[in-house]
């Protein structure tokens, strides 16, 4: 398909010297990220302080497994868009951005109205038939109910900075989450601490803050003068945009949802250990997000790294900077296990001051923070995979390599060994086997000789081509 061009202009993914341009994109996803995650943990520290060690227990734990179900589902599909998107802008066919962008827009209005039903009316079916401890129950049916709420503007968040992020604008996200992350900090102490709301004053708080979010990534859509612009009234599904979005999107969204059932499995393994693990369990997912943070920015650089190269036709760019991205990404790997066996037990101070959940807490983090380097290899390697539009097979190995491994575990090697340590050794031995997967796939297949081919450019690995050639659509 042809596409409009546009006057050249300089392009520093496809342009610039690797290292730096892979930091500077990396440094504002990841910040981005950071306060993410400080956006969802001040929700445990606040009510782990001034409610307790229950509603600690209920606004993580089941809830936040539930809630990565319906969401992570959404955030997959919405990949498609963002590789895509990276794609065409790589390849200067603003025709196809437009469309694209507006796709998505639709997309994400439609899927977060689709996932705030099912969140609501399923969500204590779901949480009874995960063996959530009934002293949590209602609780945490209150918090999922009220964060349900805001899927329609958490969604448009995610796909608007997806889309900023896929024609290599990171900064823009950050400065929304810090002003979201500010916002829903403020509001926790007022509706919690003030107010004395509890769980359910959380979950006004952080839907509030996804409201805030949502409409300061539209308003920066709306004005930018570049070919991914906004415009409300051509808010639509353009069915060939559509489809390659879903053919892409959807393997990462089923892996998501792999993801998030094996992990449903593993919290409800978890839950028939009490309330002190699950709030222990709970604690130590928060201080685990700084890992996934880390690897998920870099994950989300090298896909949009890839996915314009890829347009633009730079092949020995791509695999120049996967091998730099695996570098930065093995070293922050092994100086985050460092400080967190070093500094862990200090940490869960910030959550609760129960010597039991602290203790349990210790437990599970010497289980799994000394392997987090066996997982670089999934996350950087897929992404550049999936950047060039090859979906299928990535998702195959995760899923059987990591979900499925990990829930024969969980029914064999648990029952027979019923320990907290045992279901946290369920992530490092399966990330062993799908970083090998990884390893054997990326450099033995063909994979990118094969992508370049499906999609019309032949092939040449050494190929700088001044002149991007559009994708198909």
């Amino acid at each position: 398909m042809a596409g409009t061009k546009e006057t050249a202009k300089v392009n520093g993914i496809t342009e610039g010297v690797i290292w730096k341009q892979l930091l500077s994109f990396f440094f504002p996803i990841v910040l981005g990220t950071f306060f993410q995650q400080l956006y969802n943990t001040t929700d445990a520290v606040i009510v782990g302080n001034f409610v307790g060690k229950e509603a600690l227990a209920a606004v993580g734990g089941s809830t936040g497994t539930l809630i990565n179900l319906l969401v992570g589902f959404f955030v997959g599909l919405s990949s498609g868009a963002t590789v895509i998107i990276s794609q065409y802008y790589g390849a200067r066919n603003t025709e196809n951005v437009e469309k694209s962008v507006h796709t998505a827009l639709a997309l994400s209005i439609v899927g977060g109205a689709v996932i705030m039903v099912l969140g609501i009316v399923f969500s204590r079916w779901a949480l009874s038939a995960m063996g959530t401890p009934d002293d949590i129950m209602d609780y945490s049916v209150t918090y999922m109910c009220i964060y349900m709420l805001g899927m329609i503007p958490s969604l448009i968040y995610n796909m608007g900075s997806g889309i900023l992020r896929a024609v290599g604008d990171s900064k823009r996200p950050l400065y929304f989450l810090i002003v979201s992350c500010i916002a829903n900090i403020v509001l926790d102490l007022l509706f919690v601490v003030v107010f004395g709301l509890g769980v359910a004053g959380v979950g006004i708080a952080t839907v509030l803050s996804q409201v805030i979010s949502a409409v300061l990534v539209v308003v920066a859509l709306l004005r930018t003068e570049d070919s991914y612009r906004l415009y409300v009234r051509k808010i639509r599904f353009t069915s060939s945009i559509l489809r390659r979005i879903v053919t892409i999107g959807i393997p990462a969204g089923l892996q998501s949802v792999m993801y998030s059932v094996s992990n449903i499995i593993i919290q409800a393994s978890v839950n028939t250990f009490g309330t002190d693990t699950v709030a222990a369990w709970t604690a130590y997912s928060k201080i685990d997000g700084l890992f996934w943070m880390i690897m998920g920015a870099f994950g989300v650089s090298i896909m949009t790294f890839v996915g314009q190269n890829f347009g633009a036709q730079k092949y020995d760019r791509i695999q120049k900077s996967v091998r730099v991205c695996l570098g930065m990404a093995f070293g922050v790997s092994i100086a985050m296990s460092i400080v967190l066996l070093l500094t862990g037990q200090y940490i869960y101070l910030l959550f609760t001051n129960d010597s039991k959940v602290i203790e349990c807490g210790v437990t599970i983090l010497k289980s799994l923070v000394p392997f987090y380097a066996t997982y670089v290899c999934i996350e950087i390697l897929s992404g550049a995979v999936r950047g060039t539009g090859d979906a299928v097979i990535p998702m195959l190995m995760t899923c059987v390599g990591v979900c499925v491994l990990r829930v024969i575990w969980i029914f064999v090697a648990v029952p027979q060994w019923h320990t907290i340590q045992m279901v946290a050794y369920s992530y490092p031995v399966t990330w062993v086997i799908t970083s090998l997967l990884f390893i054997l796939y990326y450099w033995k297949s063909g994979w990118l000789k094969r992508r370049s081919i499906a999609m019309g450019f032949g092939w040449n690995e050494g190929k700088q081509n001044p002149e991007a050639t559009d994708p198909k659509a």
